[in-house]
């Protein structure tokens, strides 16, 4: 794909600009891109299953672009002509197109139980516990646990088969740990040992542990106990024989932020001005289906817990507050949050606006006003709020979203504490490129309408 993608528009675009040496220099094109992409390990599985991969795409494109224009100077052909510069965007768009059909076919399969390693888990049982029921919550990853080797006499509690003990104190024998490790992971097929640190599993220990285990040929990972954190902000470093995990704060302040309320505002009100005749229509439908207003004002909780009127089209009887309190037994929530399936209290137009998110639209005016963003956590009313816990109080450390994670992973059909994790993963990874995807997900999950009631 990635050679096609280059060899043809880029060679037709050289003979169209009648360049000196149109197949040779179509050639250095066509080798670079995928040389590049080697160079970047675009094309090892792990890559492939990241779902980060098109800032990567469009950082390889752009050092092609780079590379191919400096030949040119050094070659004394001048400057790069526009005809060859656009002739790049199809390896651009369908390296990107490739990378996300492979990524959604490894998602696929990982959820049916294919394309997965098998790993055993050394460390206390507690850890262990921690770990099976972390990698749990998700199946877009690879791992699937197979049993673990746990140290000391602790219970196990998370189902996973324990294979053998480690003793609490470490042995004189370096090897002995190693002999047991890799006969369980012989034993029970495993390919991968994870091995989480602790008190009776120091560095030194751990340290003798992968000699051993390596010198056989078995690959290890080390968990630093660290979660939902983006890889980009975690650097290795090492000082002394230490080695040192680096992890940058979230971005809060500096130009990102700037760049992100800026775009919120401009993109607020240009899709204010193209939709202002479906927001018409719909604003007339809503008051033709049922008595009462167009809009329901809301009081919702935003940015440091800082109370702000949302609007919404309205898609519930007028007196829909005063009879949520009949139906608080019906509440098919397991958090804080209010939601049922077949509410009553709902119009027949209402449904179908809230089933296509439609009934949102009028929140483009909190985002211009600069109560909320176009990307972000979902915005909690204040009786919601008064319940969080420290933890689910991080939610408000930023913007209340028009979408976000939670919308675009399966909304009022997630669990209360799948919603406050993807919330605080925005909040603790928030990017540009993050909400550039966030956005892009948002159209598909918009028209599948999966979660929305």
């Amino acid at each position: 794909m990635d050679l096609t993608g280059a060899a043809l528009p880029v060679a037709a675009a050289i003979v169209e600009v009648r360049e000196p040496h149109p197949l040779r220099l179509a050639a250095v094109a066509v080798l670079a891109w995928p040389l590049i992409r080697v160079a970047g390990k675009r094309y090892t599985s792990a890559a492939w299953g990241d779902g980060g991969g098109l800032p990567a795409v469009l950082r390889d494109w752009l050092l092609l672009v780079g590379a191919l224009a400096t030949l040119r100077v050094l070659c004394g052909l001048g400057s790069v002509p526009a005809e060859a510069f656009t002739a790049l965007i199809p390896a651009l768009v369908l390296t990107a197109v490739c990378h996300h059909m492979i990524h959604r076919h490894l998602r696929a399969s990982r959820r049916n139980g294919r394309a997965l390693r098998h790993v055993v888990v050394v460390g206390e049982s507690t850890t262990i516990d921690a770990v099976v029921g972390q990698l749990a919550q998700r199946t877009d990853h690879e791992y699937v646990i197979v049993g673990c080797c746990p140290v000391g006499e602790g219970d196990v509690l998370c189902g996973v088969p324990v294979y053998v003990r480690l003793p609490r104190a470490e042995p004189e024998d370096a090897e002995q740990d190693a002999a047991t490790v890799l006969e369980a992971a012989d034993a029970l097929g495993a390919d991968l040992v994870f091995v989480a640190p602790g008190p009776h599993l120091s560095g030194q220990r751990l340290r003798r542990l992968s000699w051993v285990v390596h010198d056989r040929g078995c690959p290890i990972v080390v968990l630093p106990g660290i979660v939902e954190v983006a890889r980009r902000r975690v650097r290795l470093t090492s000082a002394s024989g230490l080695t040192l995990l680096h992890i940058a704060p979230p971005l809060r302040r500096g130009m990102p932020s700037v760049l992100k309320e800026a775009v919120d505002r401009v993109g607020a009100l240009l899709l204010l001005v193209l939709l202002a005749p479906l927001l018409l229509l719909l604003a007339l439908a809503v008051r033709l289906d049922s008595p009462g207003p167009a809009f329901y004002r809301q009081i919702r909780v935003g940015q440091n817990n800082t109370p702000f009127p949302m609007w919404k089209f309205r898609t519930m009887v007028v007196d829909a507050d005063r009879l949520k309190d009949e139906l608080e037994a019906a509440n098919e929530n397991d958090g804080h949050m209010f939601k049922m399936r077949r509410d009553p209290r709902v119009t027949p137009l209402g449904r179908i606006l809230r089933r296509y998110s439609l009934d949102e639209l009028p929140q483009l005016f909190n985002v211009l006003l600069g109560h909320m963003s176009l990307v972000g956590p979902r915005p909690p009313v204040p009786e919601e709020v008064v319940k969080y816990n420290p933890v689910e109080m991080r939610r408000l450390r930023v913007k209340p979203g028009l979408t976000g994670l939670w919308q675009v992973s399966g909304r009022s059909d997630l669990s209360w504490h799948e919603t406050v994790s993807l919330d605080l993963r925005y909040v603790d990874n928030w990017s540009p490129a993050m909400d550039i995807s966030v956005m892009a997900r948002t159209v598909r999950a918009v028209l599948n309408g999966q979660g929305a009631y």
